[in-house]
């Protein structure tokens, strides 16, 4: 079964997106922040960016729950961001059933949105780091995030080959 992973920037979309997608595939939906170990939180909450070794457990996490997900008879769509062609790498373990929806916004547009989020560990401060990290796919459907989040979704639905 197929496995949608919506990626991109801290305050890029993807936990209003990613829902809008599950229900339109009659699928589940998973966020991506439930997989860190609480030390990658803990870190993040005092505004310090992570780094590949504090990822590893993360994206092995994901990437165990996406193997089982294929085995499921329900898509299921995965918010994560996913910055690095790397981690898509270990999350796709090289399944054709993986795809990836990148929400491609300037640093201005969701600068403004992280600003104006309350009740998350991210603070806006780090998302200088994420754009730094960023290597953006050249293998994933895109979806401008300035459009409405209904439009943003069927677009990408429009365009997933499912």
């Amino acid at each position: 079964m197929i496995v949608v992973v919506v990626m991109g920037v801290a305050g890029c979309g993807k936990s209003t997106i990613g829902p809008l997608l599950a229900e339109a595939l009659g699928g589940n939906f998973a966020e991506g922040d439930q997989f860190h170990p609480p030390a990658n939180v803990a870190k993040m909450s005092r505004g310090e960016p992570l780094d590949d070794a504090d990822r590893m457990p993360w994206l092995n996490a994901m990437a165990a729950a996406i193997r089982d997900w294929r085995t499921k008879d329900r898509p299921t769509v995965l918010a994560c961001s996913a910055l690095r062609q790397r981690y898509r790498e270990i999350l796709s373990d090289g399944s054709d059933e993986v795809h990836f929806v990148y929400l491609r916004g300037s640093e201005a547009t969701i600068g403004a949105r992280l600003s104006a989020r309350r009740g998350h560990f991210m603070p806006p401060s780090l998302l200088k780091s994420q754009f730094q990290t960023l290597e953006e796919p050249s293998d994933a459907i895109v979806a401008d995030v300035g459009k409405a989040p209904a439009d943003i979704a069927a677009g990408i639905l429009a365009q997933l080959r499912v």
